[in-house]
């Protein structure tokens, strides 16, 4: 029995709600075999990042080569990868892979909670080495606000920078809205000068973590299975959703309570 293999390129989330847990989830209900490259450790729950440590760069570079020379990579996304160091490490090492690989690149800035994850000189290096290489980029409101130095507080504005971030970057581009007010948590698809939009109820007075790199996971999952790219992100979109729809939650000392993402209810 064979399965699409899948590699991210992200960091660990000790709650495992967000990172290379939530990716490894994601990759299992939708019948994806999932390998990591770990960046950095993070110790947090969710709304609260605590501690941030990366990985030397050596041993994220090791982690890629050692995989790509064992497992048939059929897509490839990335997560939180801390430093400029880091994601010009992931680039190369993509390069001299020597073959087109679909990536989806999740520019993880901050935690949900607002805590700051990426070194200030990264988002260039982002810019001049990874987006490049990008089959798909994945922004929040937030994200691409820092990513453009400009606010984005409405769907007009949404579509005006995600056209922008089209052209600067010259690849598909998947503008999440979920910051936006409203009754619909909408996404919108720049892609080729066209853009498509993707609809779903916005669930409120839900503290989870980890959903853009669910979304972002499960875009992966879909590509690395031969999926369109249409396709694979209104399979994602439906999936996040009913993954929040299903949450789980207990309760804590330090907070009322602690919700989480259930990536095991819906597997289709």
């Amino acid at each position: 029995m064979e399965a699409p293999v899948a590699l991210t390129i992200a960091g660990s989330d000790s709650s495992a709600g967000a990172g290379i847990q939530a990716d490894l989830k994601t990759f299992d209900a939708l019948g994806v075999y999932g390998l990591t490259a770990v960046t950095c450790v993070v110790a947090e729950v969710p709304g609260k990042v605590s501690r941030i440590e990366p990985v030397s760069v050596e041993m994220v570079r090791k982690q890629i080569d050692v995989l790509f020379k064992n497992f048939p990579v059929a897509a490839i996304k990335t997560g939180l990868l801390c430093s400029s160091a880091i994601i010009s490490t992931t680039a190369r090492a993509i390069i001299e892979l020597g073959r087109k690989i679909p990536l989806v690149v999740d520019p993880v800035i901050t935690a949900t909670g607002g805590d700051l994850l990426l070194q200030s000189d990264a988002i260039d290096a982002y810019k001049t080495d990874l987006f490049p290489l990008a089959t798909l980029i994945t922004p929040n409101l937030d994200e691409a606000g820092q990513l453009l130095g400009e606010n984005i507080q409405s769907l007009e504005s949404m579509k005006r920078a995600g056209q922008k971030l089209e052209r600067e970057f010259n690849t598909a581009i998947l503008l999440k809205g979920g910051h936006l007010s409203g009754e619909q948590a909408i996404d919108l698809l720049f892609n080729s000068g066209k853009i498509v939009e993707f609809s779903a109820p916005f669930l409120r007075d839900i503290a989870t973590h980890g959903t853009g790199c669910t979304y972002s996971a499960a875009i992966t999952a879909a590509l690395a299975a031969g999926m369109k790219l249409e396709d694979s992100i209104a399979r994602a979109k439906k999936f996040t959703t009913d993954c929040i729809t299903n949450r789980l939650r207990w309760e804590s000392s330090s907070r009322p309570n602690i919700d989480a993402l259930n990536h095991s209810a819906d597997k289709t």
